[in-house]
């Protein structure tokens, strides 16, 4: 059996995002395992390892060389239940992934299925992890387009780079998540716009409304009010976004600590504290919350602790805001 302090640092990597620290510590599990005598289960946890090694980077080899570095690839494990948004937002998503999968019948009646489509709300808000949801829904990769570095980098060659892009979503079924889409999608009348931006942007256009594969293409905005408005006629769906309410602020708590939320909790305090901030500012105090009692060696979060941790994000919050 793996040591007290393995487990911890098994979790510790886990949630703090760090895969490659998570998979060295499950080599020191599996030589542990081995001197205890445990050979077969050490062998198992190696090859485990060695087959998430060899994915990682076969994502990363499979992508044209000349835009290696633009686009993040990853096979996401976030599951539909994760994803707390009200219940109309929720049956679009669905209906996105069913008519994915019924393609087939709806090309056989000269109809295509919903997969060019704009997320739109403020940072936080689940619009990425929309993206991940539809990727692990449909047994997807998950292709992140870096649109800010593709353009500060790439300054004089991006509509070059984004038909190699459009390229690879011909050729490479998936979804293509193209973040802070804002850096490339602005209105083309704005009196600040240099040419290379507009040609961007008709480029952008052009090779969207060309594009007939079978790949989800997902462009996610915090700023509707600065895209090109021929952008939107481009899109099969516009999905709006917004800061939790209460009802959901709850359930993202209880998604989040699960097994470390205090029996007797205190929501009331709790969810006044929590209230006007993000999905994943309340994420990532729930997750401060829980890293916090790990190293404490406590079972649960009191809600005096999350409490705590939900006034540091306010904190940082309102001063953003200022």
């Amino acid at each position: 059996m793996a040591t007290a302090e393995q487990l911890k640092s098994l979790i510790r990597s886990h949630l703090s995002g760090e895969p490659e620290r998570f998979l060295a510590v499950a080599l020191r599990v599996a030589a542990h395992e081995a001197g205890q005598g445990h050979g077969a289960l050490a062998q198992d946890i190696r090859k485990l390892v060695d087959k998430a090694r060899l994915e990682r980077r076969g994502l990363a080899q499979k992508l044209p060389q000349d835009i290696r570095g633009l686009v993040l690839s990853d096979d996401p494990d976030t599951p539909k239940s994760a994803l707390v948004v009200p219940t109309t937002l929720r049956d679009r998503i669905d209906r996105i992934t069913h008519e994915y999968r019924q393609q087939a019948k709806l090309k056989s009646h000269g109809l295509s299925h919903r997969r060019k489509i704009m997320l739109i709300g403020p940072p936080g808000t689940g619009k990425t992890m929309s993206a991940q949801v539809l990727a692990h829904e449909l047994r997807l990769t998950l292709h992140t387009i870096q649109v800010d570095r593709l353009v500060t980098k790439f300054m004089g060659e991006t509509s070059a780079k984004l038909r190699q892009i459009f390229d690879l979503i011909q050729a490479d079924p998936g979804v293509y998540l193209f973040d802070e889409f804002d850096a490339i999608g602005g209105e083309r009348t704005l009196e600040n716009d240099v040419g290379e931006m507009r040609r961007v942007i008709s480029a952008f256009l052009q090779f969207i409304e060309q594009d007939m594969s079978d790949s989800i293409i997902v462009a996610a905005s915090n700023s509707p009010t600065l895209l090109d408005r021929a952008l939107f006629r481009r899109f099969d769906d516009t999905l709006y976004y917004e800061l939790p309410n209460e009802d959901e602020r709850k359930r993202l708590i209880q998604n989040v600590l699960g097994a470390f939320l205090a029996p007797r909790f205190t929501w009331k305090a709790v969810l006044a504290d929590s209230n006007r901030l993000s999905h994943a500012e309340i994420d990532l105090a729930c997750r401060d919350s829980i890293k916090r009692a790990i190293l404490s060696d406590e079972k649960i979060v009191s809600p005096a602790a999350l409490r705590k941790m939900l006034k540091e994000r306010q904190s940082a919050h309102n001063g953003r805001r200022r």
